[in-house]
């Protein structure tokens, strides 16, 4: 386990040096994927070729999911989910909040995660059963237990007729909880989770590179992460214990 981590930790570093190096290249080349306003940059596609190159001489035998397709069939039972830049659009307005990030997952679900913010120089990492880690410091969500006073992060869709919903949605919420964050970047607002920066997150439907390596760091950090069917789509929701079944009772009232 311990190798399996180092690895992790040691490639979402040497990811994001690379973006770091490439931030301010005015030369990006962006490409539109599910709609106009999601995209995906070289600076992307680069970082996952580094990731994904190292993987398979270093783990050969296990599977690959990565977002820029790159992928592998595994023989060992172990998945390696990867984004290798959460937060494009931060990253393609030449900063606000991005990161790398970097799972694996078992039969049982998720089993390590890292998430890196080169930005900052912080890694946050976690194992499934052995607690999380910000730069090595133990984490812990905080201990709100009154909705009204949590501050909750969230996401929107790239979709047009999407987003308007979701902001239907976020009318209902809003009024009932101390304030909203819109960071950009789910597997950093999973993270804030952990490190108690925020109490709680929802989003519709993030992809597992979204989410892998911050679910695991949020739920070893003490956090409530679930997946609620809400209007017919999935919502990854995390949140400190003492407000998870008033936030979700919150989400499923507003999305009815």
């Amino acid at each position: 386990m311990d190798d399996l981590l180092d690895l992790a930790t040691r490639l979402a570093r040497d990811a994001g040096a690379l973006l770091l190096d490439r931030l301010h290249d005015l030369r990006t080349d962006v490409r539109s994927k599910s709609s106009p306003t999601d995209v995906a940059s070289d600076a992307d596609r680069a970082a996952e070729a580094l990731i994904v190159g190292a993987l398979r001489r270093e783990r050969p035998g296990d599977a690959i999911l990565a977002e820029e397709g790159s992928g592998a069939a595994g023989t060992t039972g172990l998945r390696w989910v990867v984004d290798p830049l959460d937060g494009t659009v931060n990253y393609l307005y030449r900063g606000v909040a991005f990161a790398v990030s970097i799972a694996v997952e078992d039969a049982k679900g998720w089993l390590l995660g890292a998430v890196y913010d080169p930005q900052r120089d912080e890694l946050f990492s976690a194992v499934r059963g052995q607690g999380a880690t910000l730069n090595g410091a133990p984490l812990r969500c905080t201990a709100v237990t009154d909705l009204s006073q949590a501050l909750v992060a969230t996401g929107f869709s790239y979709v047009a007729a999407e987003r308007a919903r979701q902001a239907a949605v976020l009318a209902t919420v809003l009024p009932r909880v101390r304030d909203i964050r819109r960071l950009g970047s789910a597997a950093l607002d999973l993270c804030a989770v952990a490190a108690g920066r925020v109490d709680a997150y929802y989003e519709q439907g993030p992809a597992p590179w979204d989410i892998g390596a911050g679910s695991v760091v949020a739920t070893e950090a003490g956090a409530v992460v679930t997946t609620l069917r809400l209007a017919g789509h999935d919502h990854t929701v995390a949140s400190a214990p003492g407000i998870a079944e008033p936030l979700a009772t919150l989400l499923r009232s507003a999305s009815a």
